[in-house]
């Protein structure tokens, strides 16, 4: 799996990373890690709000930090 936070580096987006990880580790799933902050990269998924978080080519959620129950269902593949 791979899992793609997309940001300009913001405390948001640092955030997300961080909850990312921890969840993921709290539960021993695998992933691949990335941090899009390359602009005309983000543009490419359509996201108008950053943080934005991508598994797999799917954005997931934007805008926002998502709730953990949220990131274990999307990173569970749900």
């Amino acid at each position: 799996m791979i899992v793609q936070v997309l940001g300009m580096g913001c405390a948001k987006c640092n955030t997300l990373e961080a909850k990312v990880k921890e969840v993921a580790e709290k539960n021993n799933i695998e992933f691949v890690f990335e941090k899009v902050t390359d602009f005309k990269r983000i543009m490419e998924y359509k996201v108008m709000m950053t943080p934005a978080l991508v598994v797999d080519g799917v954005v997931k959620c934007y805008g926002r930090i998502p709730k953990e129950d949220e990131l274990l269902k999307w990173l569970k593949g749900e």
